[in-house]
């Protein structure tokens, strides 16, 4: 039987949750990661016997001199602890480790973080000690906009599928321009829109610099995302945002050096999330590309950043289209985690696409087309089967599916066999 407990009314189930379970029962400590406002805290919250909050501001000071000083006091409190944003004191990752090989014993600490500390900021990895999990902002299906009725699972597993979405275009622009971050999707409405445009903002004006502590050019960094937002869904490679930014609203030429830096920081924050690009065994020689997507890691930070509005992004259907390439990509990345996969794309130089490959563990793996509208299925099918002949399958495996993702209404199985998934019937 599962040791998931049963959660308050406030909270809605996270996938991760069946992480979560298992991962407490075989690891002495988990690490959840992901940008601010996922609902790191409110998951980890489910599932603590007792918490310390590192950024409350009225005990930092007492905190800091305790980790100098006795770090083990800050530790001390029923399991599984909480330790929340513990990267604010990167000391406590060495005192964790050793509590852990300590006691011996599975399930002693929590530990949640919205950056990645600096690469000189711990003496130990954690290896052995730490599970970690990756908490994105909610998937369609968490925030209940999704039916489920078509899994992840169930294409792996070869299941006859079938499904109804109720979602419509409309909707699916609201949940997009809102996000998948909890609050957003608890309050609802379109004052929910408020919460990503203030991430926007504390990323642009606080954490990108707080993060590494080097001071960064809030214009400078408004005008990155900006042209990040542009190229969502794209292979854009450096020059390209280099090109984009110079003909942005001007305010001096940012080197290649300083949008490097910028775009590190951002990543290590967890606000843009590269897909990589898969490199399986082909039959022809013609040369894969092996640069990565970009997208944010959620779409709806593009939209803050550029002012769309849902009713802005009915009017615009060829931007629409990339950031729902985008939401898609978001919530396949959550559907393949709890499956121990990854997401990739795909791209030769023949000019041949597929927007989603996902590989798990155990060698499975299927390819997704992702397309908004009905009228190009068919082409979405021809070149999914294209790709399938041109993959050794024998070295590779035969695809366990061919799908196309849509915000089309029905869920079904061409005679192809190519799967046709309304992202609003998808789940894990």
């Amino acid at each position: 039987m599962s040791n998931i407990r049963c959660v308050s009314q406030k909270y809605l189930s996270r996938i991760a949750d069946k992480k979560m379970d298992t991962a407490l029962r075989t690891s002495g400590a988990v690490l959840i990661e992901g940008p601010k406002w996922c609902g790191k805290t409110r998951t980890a919250a489910e599932w603590a016997a007792s918490t310390i909050y590192l950024q409350d501001i009225r005990k930092r000071k007492e905190y800091l001199q305790a980790a100098e000083i006795a770090p083990d006091i800050l530790l001390k409190g029923d399991p599984p602890r909480l330790i929340d944003e513990w990267q604010t004191i990167p000391l406590l990752w060495d005192g964790v480790r050793f509590e852990v090989d300590q006691r011996g014993k599975p399930g002693q600490f929590i530990l949640t973080g919205s950056a990645v500390p600096l690469d000189n900021a711990t003496i130990h990895t954690g290896t052995g000690r730490f599970s970690r999990i990756l908490l994105r902002p909610m998937t369609l299906f968490e925030s209940l906009e999704s039916n489920g009725e078509i899994s992840l699972a169930s294409l792996f597993d070869g299941d006859e599928i079938s499904g109804k979405s109720s979602l419509s275009v409309e909707m699916l622009a609201f949940a997009l321009v809102r996000g998948g971050w909890p609050a957003a999707v608890i309050e609802g409405g379109t004052s929910s829109f408020q919460h990503v445009r203030e991430y926007v903002d504390m990323v642009i004006n606080a954490d990108i610099s707080r993060v590494d502590g080097v001071e960064k050019n809030p214009k400078r960094v408004r005008r990155l995302m900006r042209s990040l937002a542009r190229n969502t869904s794209t292979m854009a490679g450096m020059k390209t945002i280099v090109d984009d930014i110079a003909g942005d609203e001007a305010d001096g030429q940012i080197s290649d050096t300083t949008i490097a830096s910028y775009m590190n920081a951002l990543r290590r924050i967890f606000v843009i999330e590269e897909q990589p690009a898969w490199g399986p065994s082909i039959r022809s020689k013609i040369a894969q590309r092996t640069s990565p997507k970009l997208h944010f890691v959620d779409p709806s930070i593009a939209t803050a950043v550029l002012k769309i509005s849902p009713e802005g992004l009915l009017r615009d259907f060829t931007t629409f289209g990339l950031f729902f390439e985008s939401l898609c990509v978001r919530d396949l990345r959550v559907y393949a985690q709890a499956l121990d996969g990854e997401v990739y794309h795909y791209r030769d130089g023949s000019d041949l696409e597929v927007d989603a490959i996902v590989s798990l563990y155990d060698g499975r793996w299927g390819a997704a087309e992702i397309k908004m509208g009905a009228n190009k299925i068919d082409e979405a099918a021809e070149c999914l089967i294209k790709f399938k002949n041109k993959v050794n399958t024998e070295k590779m495996g035969e695809p366990s599916f061919l799908m196309v993702l849509t915000a089309t209404e029905f869920g079904y199985r061409r005679s192809d066999g190519v799967y046709v998934v309304p992202i609003g019937c998808l789940k894990d």
